[in-house]
């Protein structure tokens, strides 16, 4: 008997699914593009298990984590285009009140996590504080650097905070703001927003961490302060038009975008991350950029594959769900594709 091939959809729900029947997720948005075309689009799960809401790719807003850094790259890349912000000055050209430390270090160095700034200690991850861009440099900024600038990599949001500080500073509007006006209006991010302490959001979904059977809903947190670094809620959708709007090479200039997509180097070795991007290649030795974000309540991955001109969103309602390796078997079956 000829046994039926299975279609690359059935492949992809044969992955998925499970992660909801067998309570690893309570929900998952993914949204697929391919030359600027949706190939696939689908939503898993619940976006409220009280509710029984299903997830809409096109509607279900979540917390997008650090896939933040992608946006925020973007409207700095812009700064930088428009000759507002220089990435090898000094951080304290746009920022002259930060403490002096022992070295200098720059907009570059800050956006690529090579200037030495530390990361999250102990609750500081789910700070529930109303704190301001400008405030909550309070958290970090009479700590020394962990290494001399330029010298060292270490990841973490504290350096697009400061980076969304300079942004404000150079700019004079607010950093949510800016963003708006300069990189989700004109990409028609339309579903995506800061979360705003107070602000309802309709459609957004609700957030989750796992406990021993099933699910709890996810501690309160303040997102608004790390924006940059991790404050974003947007839908699949809608980080698709990000990812297309780096391989259509119509909304930055090629130099500038290139900038921002070429890893950096450490004493002559990659650090795998540009500015504000991951890149690097995948198992199989494919080209990509993107972001793979991780915060209360949301897990992320957002891919660019730029050869295959593929982009990949998929956004979760559930921190650390440690689903990464079922993710991305997902991807692999995109790239088997071409």
């Amino acid at each position: 008997m000829k046994v039926k091939k299975l279609s690359n959809s059935d492949m992809i729900d044969e992955l998925l699914q499970p992660l909801i029947t067998e309570n690893r997720i309570p929900g998952l948005s993914i949204s697929v593009s391919r030359k600027n075309k949706i190939v696939f689009e689908k939503g898993y799960g619940f976006s409220n298990l009280e509710n029984k809401t299903p997830v809409y790719p096109q509607k279900s807003i979540f917390r997008v984590a650090s896939v933040s850094k992608p946006i925020a790259a973007t409207a700095l890349a812009i700064m930088v285009q428009e000759n507002l912000i220089d990435l090898d000055a000094s951080f304290y050209d746009y920022v002259p009140y930060y403490p002096k430390k022992g070295y200098d270090f720059t907009i570059r160095q800050l956006a690529s996590h090579t200037a030495g700034m530390r990361g999250y200690r102990g609750k500081e991850y789910g700070l529930n504080l109303p704190y301001t861009i400008k405030d909550s440099i309070t958290i970090f900024k009479d700590d020394d650097l962990l290494f001399k600038p330029g010298k060292g990599y270490y990841y973490n949001s504290y350096d697009w905070v400061m980076i969304s500080l300079a942004i404000q500073e150079a700019s004079g509007v607010p950093f949510e703001k800016y963003v708006q006006e300069k990189v989700l209006k004109p990409l028609k991010m339309l579903d995506t927003f800061p979360e705003l302490e107070g602000k309802t959001i309709v459609n957004s979904v609700e957030f989750y961490s796992k406990k021993r059977k099933g699910f709890r809903v996810a501690m309160p947190v303040n997102n608004f302060y790390k924006l940059a670094g991790g404050g974003y809620l947007s839908t699949t959708a809608d980080i698709l038009k990000l990812g297309n709007a780096y391989l259509t090479n119509d909304f930055l200039t090629e130099k500038v975008q290139k900038e921002f997509l070429t890893a950096q180097k450490v004493n002559n070795e990659s650090t795998y991350y540009g500015l504000g991007w991951q890149v690097s290649t995948d198992k199989n030795g494919n080209a990509y950029y993107g972001h793979i974000g991780n915060s209360i309540g949301a897990y992320s991955n957002f891919f660019v594959y730029p050869k295959e001109e593929l982009v990949i969103s998929i956004l979760t309602n559930c921190t650390n769900p440690s689903i990464q390796d079922v993710l991305d078997e997902v991807v692999e079956l995109f790239l088997d594709k071409n």
